[in-house]
């Protein structure tokens, strides 16, 4: 319990729960540090030269690393259109870039449930349509199964033969919803097969 919420005694009532699903999705979720150091440090190492050798041309020295005198030469044949223009595409690319290294990357785990609040475990997503079109081919007159993985949904498609019924559409979906209680897979959806059956 936080302060504000030994504070306030009626506070503890709006706080809600983090759920496991919630928890597990924003731990998993990965940092964009390798992307963010990489594009600090290309941006100090070229702002740290355009400085040196501003402030060394100004002395009367110029280090002569970079081409100012065409920069400035073609600052000079620019109108004030341009250089709007291009300063605008420039803070619209360095807002875009602020926001990419701000928020979380998008995970590619689907988190599974353990007994322990703070051991969070995940499958990767091709992992898991392995192990589900695994099980999914295992049922008898399954050929071959296809398995896409939504936002809300398990999406399993299964071949058959032309003499398949609508029960082998259940037999899948419990075996596969089976396995994914055994899994412990928190992907908070439903699963749906679809039958296509072969020869027809």
């Amino acid at each position: 319990m936080t302060t504000l919420q030994q504070l306030l005694p009626g506070a503890a009532a709006f706080a809600q729960p983090e759920t496991p699903l919630r928890r597990s999705t924003r731990v998993l979720k990965p940092a964009r540090t390798p992307a963010g150091s990489v594009l600090a440090l290309t941006l100090t190492a070229l702002l740290g030269l355009s400085a040196a050798e501003v402030v060394c041309a100004l002395v009367g020295r110029p280090l002569r690393w970079l081409p100012l005198e065409r920069a400035i030469a073609l600052a000079g044949r620019t109108t004030w259109w341009e250089i709007s223009f291009v300063a605008l595409v420039v803070a619209v690319a360095g807002t875009v870039m602020l926001g990419l290294a701000v928020l979380p990357g998008r995970t590619r785990l689907v988190p599974v449930e353990t007994g322990d609040p703070l051991i969070v475990i995940g499958i990767t997503r091709s992992g898991l349509r392995r192990t589900v079109r695994a099980v999914a081919q295992a049922v008898d007159g399954v050929g071959h199964a296809r398995v896409r993985l939504r936002k809300r949904t398990i999406e399993v498609t299964v071949v058959t033969g032309p003499e398949s019924s609508g029960a082998m559409l259940r037999q899948v979906g419990t075996a596969v919803g089976d396995r994914l209680a055994g899994l412990g897979a928190l992907c908070a959806g439903e699963v749906v097969v679809r039958l296509r059956r072969r020869g027809l």
